[in-house]
């Protein structure tokens, strides 16, 4: 007989299963990855972000780990560049791969982004008005040869790969066209007692094909997220930036609100502390460090709802690395303040 374990293996395998054969059909849940620390990965969040730092290019990575208790953990590695230009336009890519259970299951973009940033308003034009755009590729893939399926069940002799299944899946991978846009607003005012930024963004906007099967018109869902924010200079140490976050994707929302504190510890070094809360997920602190041009950050999710009872608690945990490239002569600070969290 299989073990409580193996079981629970078997389960694992069979609601990815279930979860492939939803996307074959007319989806409806969450399919993109997220993260904690979605202001790392900037071109994920909002194209318009693109270029949105002081400098001359920008390349940051991150990785997350989650739910390490179940079977094969999901691991989601990504990696983005831009860079800024004298045109009014801001240009840079991404790449990001998610990994996910037994069944082999991958997801794969790959994005060109567009920052138009010629729009600015008010005292000495310190109002902006920044509008994206994103077109790549998106990549699903799995290997139907090691997932398990409930008719493979026997009630009295259990689970065996052997066993026929009438759930036939006969496209391994699935690529398609996507494209995206988004708009941000930030006020890059120096010396202000708090600047404020916001954003909004459609990913998804071609709504391409998501079918695991050669016949049939599902659709991937698009991604709608807000988000906003307010840099408070305490003084002319230490920042506060409270944030907040809002996602929509087919029927699943994502809420997250939280604050991080920024000190300037040297004329080289600031510290960062902070702590994020999704709502009905997950509590999330944060710490980082800047060092010259680099910046170093991790954050651990601790799950509070009842998938945390489910799973035995597991969490999960992201670390990241920024590095921003100075203009040969740098701008100086006060002349720039950064739409960043």
């Amino acid at each position: 007989m299989r073990t409580f374990a193996q079981g629970q293996r078997v389960c694992v395998r069979t609601m990815l299963a279930l979860l492939l054969a939803t996307a074959a059909g007319r989806t409806h849940a969450q399919v993109d990855p997220h993260f904690t620390q979605y202001y790392v990965y900037p071109s994920w969040l909002n194209p318009a972000l693109t270029g949105a730092f002081d400098g001359s290019y920008r390349v940051s990575g991150i990785y997350r780990k989650q739910w390490g208790n179940v079977s094969v953990p999901y691991t989601t590695p990504g990696l983005s560049a831009d860079f800024t230009t004298s045109k009014n336009l801001n240009v840079g890519g991404s790449l990001l791969t998610q990994t996910a259970g037994d069944g082999g299951y991958s997801y794969t973009t790959a994005y060109g982004n567009f920052a138009y940033t010629g729009v600015r308003f008010g005292t000495n034009e310190y109002k902006r008005l920044v509008f994206g755009m994103q077109f790549g590729l998106i990549q699903r893939r799995f290997d139907p040869s090691k997932l398990s399926f409930g008719d493979q069940w026997n009630p009295i002799l259990g689970y065996s790969a052997s066993n026929p299944t009438t759930d036939i899946l006969n496209a391994r991978s699935n690529s398609s066209f996507d494209a995206g846009a988004g708009v941000l607003y930030f006020d890059a005012q120096p010396g202000k007692k708090a600047n404020l930024f916001a954003g909004l963004s459609a990913a998804h906007i071609t709504r391409p094909n998501d079918n695991f099967r050669s016949y049939g018109s599902a659709k991937l869902p698009m991604r709608v997220t807000m988000h906003a924010g307010v840099r408070i200079n305490v003084n002319d140490r230490t920042t506060v930036v409270p944030n907040a976050l809002w996602m929509m994707q087919g029927s699943a929302r994502e809420t997250m609100v939280g604050a991080y504190l920024q000190s300037r510890l040297s004329t080289a070094t600031d510290f960062m502390v902070g702590a994020n809360v999704r709502f009905n997920d997950a509590a999330s602190p944060f710490v980082g460090f800047t060092v010259n041009n680099m910046m170093l950050s991790a954050s651990y999710d601790i799950t509070t709802s009842d998938l945390g009872r489910i799973v035995k608690g597991t969490n999960s945990f992201e670390i990241s690395l920024t590095i921003i490239g100075r203009r040969t002569a740098k701008t100086p600070e006060i002349d720039f303040v950064c739409p960043r969290l």
